[in-house]
């Protein structure tokens, strides 16, 4: 359909908390995730919110085959989730550098939960129950964050682990592997 612009650091309605989805299956429906995958794609990220194309429903997608800025992930099945839900299935957590689509150019260090589950919708109302760990259950993580208004920034762990991604790979404090955007 058509690649969106992606809301930036700053813009307003970033912070809000998206609207759950009441109708599936409608053909305005079928393009906004068109729009979002194509989006995604464009800009080379892992995953997208609605919220991030300045759309406050509660939809996320994520996922990839191979993709160059994510050489050390597995591959993460594309998922459209709608009205999702995460539930962490232990206290491990995990500290890995992520970035955002909505702040360019920019890393920090995260830490998440290391093992999730995520519930919710397909574009028909279908439930998806799915078992994630790792990158996987980060990206979700990170995605779900932004339909309650959060950005990876305000869970830093350390505000000096935060920066521009070329100073910090320079610096040998950032790897490839991580990274969600």
């Amino acid at each position: 359909m058509a690649i969106q612009p992606i809301l930036r650091l700053g813009d307003p309605r970033l912070f809000n908390i998206a609207c759950e989805v009441s109708e599936f299956d409608t053909p305005e429906l079928e393009h906004l995730v068109e729009d979002m995958f194509d989006t995604m794609t464009a800009a080379e990220g892992a995953g997208l919110a609605a919220p991030q194309i300045g759309i406050g429903l509660r939809i996320v997608i994520f996922g990839f085959d191979r993709n160059p800025r994510y050489p050390d992930n597995d591959a993460i099945p594309k998922t459209l989730l709608i009205n999702p839900k995460v539930t962490p299935l232990s206290d491990e957590r995990e500290d890995d550098w992520e970035g955002c689509l909505s702040v360019p150019g920019m890393r920090g260090l995260v830490s998440r939960h290391k093992h999730v589950r995520y519930t919710g919708f397909d574009a028909s109302g279908a439930t998806i129950d799915v078992e994630a760990s790792g990158f996987h259950a980060r990206v979700v993580q990170h995605e779900c964050d932004h339909l309650d208004g959060i950005i990876y920034t305000q869970r830093l762990t350390d505000p000096l682990k935060f920066g521009f991604t070329e100073e910090l790979l320079g610096s040998d404090q950032l790897s490839t592997k991580g990274c969600p955007e």
